[in-house]
């Protein structure tokens, strides 16, 4: 079956997917629409954004269908690492904004059918992301990103599979290297008014490296209820079961030189692990009341649930303000989004209010237990922090749209980011670290479209960003005293862009983007030592890059598509920091001009699709220059380039279609790093990537 091609704003994706034998791929086109960048669908070219779509043979075909990392790898100014830790969520920013992260997702809004898979307070996650019942990914770059509020440096936004039709169930086994396999299935139809989608997977891994195996299990559900006069209803339901993911820690450049796949021996000293459960439910509503007005709606309810093994000395926990060496917290959150959007002909209305929470209860543990003398490691031991943390934003927003003629539009929007911090300590013992703290900002951006040719437009842009820190970030003072550091104040940029959307002719299509960023009071880590991480301000960085594709139908059977992105991320002052905690004083210069660390100056991807009949081949090559690991630029990964192959084939046999393939990764076994660990105390940056691997597998549709 030959595939639909959706391309966006922003690139012409070289398709990846389950083709038909006798079929090529598709010729490359850019008038498509896109949903996340305006709230409504839009032509790609007449969006004043970057805004890529990730088809579903594309994050499915010849793919292990976990990481997120396998699909966005192919998309300008985003660097996806694969941490080969499990225990540790991928490292994604997004033209710079989020490649600090010490933890999880940050910087970046995600989106898992239009339930916010990023807390209000910007911190964010892709674990639950069930790639193999994804319809699509939609990633938004640029100034436009400032419409989704806190924590927007780019959008990333899954939307699952949901379509009526006859009822077909679905099949998927793959078996790889270090003992790796991934089981999938899946229903999907439905009938006049309704549809319904279920998918399952089931994952295992020894590991790549040693201590650090691991297993998740996702369940993914949705139903499409059409209501009539009362409108249109979605019901989506996800649920995560992550337990005792192994972490073998960062090592150091001597420890990674020498024995890559070995895990830090701190790592086996306390048994480091992490358990990790989520499941969540979300509600869509959508109405159109005439020709002019309309509705949309959603709410969305979910618990977290983390309990995480640190390799915290049982020196350093003996000290009164440590709170021990095992995080456990459970987490309740939710929120609404509604919205009314009118259409007068050359003009296009959307107001809306935005509404999210989450509610905490976060305990401390020692990692070790004494009894008779003797220290058990690695287990949960006494009480040392007890806290509950709330977190809230309210967000109203406006977005206008104004087609002047056939050829011009004008974008404008504005959202006013509110977002507040609570903490009440119930450990008393070493002081109150209760406090509160709230950050305001109101954010607007524009941007205008013209359409020179049928095919082709240019656009240019501007958007102000608002970054404030998370809930991990606020909670420790860099002097190592009491109470929430609220000193700490949101990251402030102001991001332009001009970009070029064309139709070359000869089945070819490209994309370039300039974009300029300039932050005030970017957030770094000041401290990073004892199970604790302080974080400050720095009065000014920039990002400043240029993002490039090319998708090219070379011939019937042969297609080239390749995407490259420079990006000169920098500090453009001068500032003191921090080498150890407690740190009352920095004292340890960072001079200007000092590149931002985990960002790369250069990346790019290429693919290039052979389709002779009797298989599908496809030639990838992946490749980014150096990462600097802290803020000194004392150490850097070394940059790589890697060579992947994959091959697959599809049978018929009656209603059945069986699709095998072979995948294998850095064919040319190049030893590399995958990802840093930014400023990390002890030297413990490098988290090594394997070297040639593989992957096999059967898909089965009836």
């Amino acid at each position: 079956m030959k595939p639909r091609y959706v391309a966006a704003a922003g690139m012409a994706l070289a398709v990846s997917g389950a083709y038909a034998q006798s079929d090529g791929p598709p010729l490359p086109t850019l008038d498509t629409v896109v949903v996340t960048a305006t709230r409504s669908e839009r032509l790609g070219l007449d969006v004043p954004a970057s805004v890529n779509v990730i088809t579903r043979e594309e994050i499915r075909d010849s793919q292990l269908r976990i990481n997120l990392s396998e699909s966005l790898t192919r998309v300008p100014g985003v660097v996806a690492l694969n941490r080969e830790n499990y225990a540790q969520d991928l490292q994604i920013s997004i033209r710079g904004f989020g490649a600090r992260s010490t933890f999880g997702v940050r910087g970046i809004r995600l989106h898992l059918d239009g339930v916010p898979a990023t807390q209000p307070d910007g911190q964010g996650q892709v674990s639950n992301f069930p790639l193999n019942a994804a319809q699509r990914i939609e990633v938004l770059r640029g100034p436009f990103s400032a419409l989704y509020g806190n924590s927007s440096g780019g959008v990333i936004a899954l939307t699952t599979q949901l379509d009526a039709g006859p009822w077909t169930p679905t099949a998927g086994i793959a078996v790889g290297s270090f003992d790796t396999w991934r089981a999938v299935a899946s229903l999907t139809g439905g009938g006049d008014g309704y549809a319904l989608a279920i998918d399952g997977s089931a994952f295992a891994t020894d590991g790549y490296r040693e201590h650090s195996a691991a297993t998740r299990d996702v369940l993914n559900a949705a139903v499409r209820l059409d209501g009539g006069a009362s409108g249109q209803w979605r019901i989506n339901l996800n649920a995560l079961d992550m337990p005792d993911a192994q972490d073998p820690l960062g090592l150091t450049r001597a420890q990674w030189q020498a024995d890559p796949p070995q895990a830090n021996p701190l790592a086996l000293t306390f048994n480091t692990r992490k358990s990790t459960r989520q499941n969540q439910i979300g509600l869509q509503w959508n109405k159109d009341f005439d020709a002019t007005w309309s509705a949309t709606a959603s709410a969305w309810i979910g618990r977290r649930s983390v309990q995480q093994f640190q390799a915290i000395p049982v020196t350093t926990q003996a000290a009164a303000s440590s709170p021990g060496g095992v995080i456990d917290f459970d987490r309740d959150y939710g929120g609404a989004d509604g919205r009314v959007q009118g259409n007068f002909g050359s003009w296009n209305l959307v107001a809306g209010l935005a509404w999210e929470w989450l509610d905490e209860s976060r305990q401390g543990y020692n990692n070790f237990i004494t009894a008779g003398g003797q220290t058990t490691l690695g287990v949960q031991g006494a009480l040392r922090r007890d806290e509950n943390n709330r977190v809230a934003s309210l967000d109203p927003y406006l977005q206008a749209e104004w087609q002047i003629d056939p050829q011009w539009r004008l974008l404008a929007g504005v959202r006013a980011s509110n977002v507040s911090f609570d903490s009440t300590d119930k450990f008393l013992a070493n002081g109150d670290d209760s406090g509160a703290n709230t950050f305001r900002s109101v954010n607007p951006t524009v941007g205008v479209v013209y359409r020179f040719a049928a095919a082709s437009s240019v656009y240019a842009a501007y958007g102000r960003g608002f970054e404030t820190p998370t809930l991990n970030e606020i909670a420790y003072r860099p002097d190592g005293s009491a109470g929430l550091n609220t000193q700490i104040q949101p990251a402030t940029s102001n991001n332009f862009e001009v970009g070029l959307k064309a139709a070359l002719g000869a089945g070819a299509a490209a994309t370039l983007a300039l974009f300029s960023i300039d932050t005030t009071d970017d957030i770094i880590v000041l401290t990073n030592a004892g199970g604790r991480s302080s974080f400050g301000n720095v009065g000014a960085t920039s990002q400043r890059g240029t993002e490039v594709s090319l998708d090219w139908r070379l011939a019937p059977q042969w297609s080239f598509y390749a995407a490259a992105t420079s990006l000169l991320a920098q500090f453009d002052e001068a500032f003191l920091t921090c080498t150890a905690a407690p740190c009352g004083h920095p004292s340890a210069p960072v001079a200007a001009g000092n590149r931002l660390p985990g960002v790369p100056a250069y990346s790019g991807y290429a693919a290039l699709r052979y389709l002779p009949g009797w298989a599908d081949w496809t030639l990838e090559w992946c490749a980014q220059s150096q990462l600097y690991v802290d803020d000194r630029n004392t150490q850097a990964a070394p940059g790589y380039g890697v060579v992947n192959l994959a091959v697959a084939r599809s049978f018929v046999f009656g209603p059945t279609t069986v699709r095998g393939f072979f995948r294998a990764t850095n064919l040319l076994d190049k030893g590399y790093v995958g990802a840093v660990i930014v400023n990390e105390a002890n030297g413990r940056y490098y988290e090594p990537a394997p070297g040639r691997a593989w992957l096999v597998g059967l898909d089965i549709s009836l």
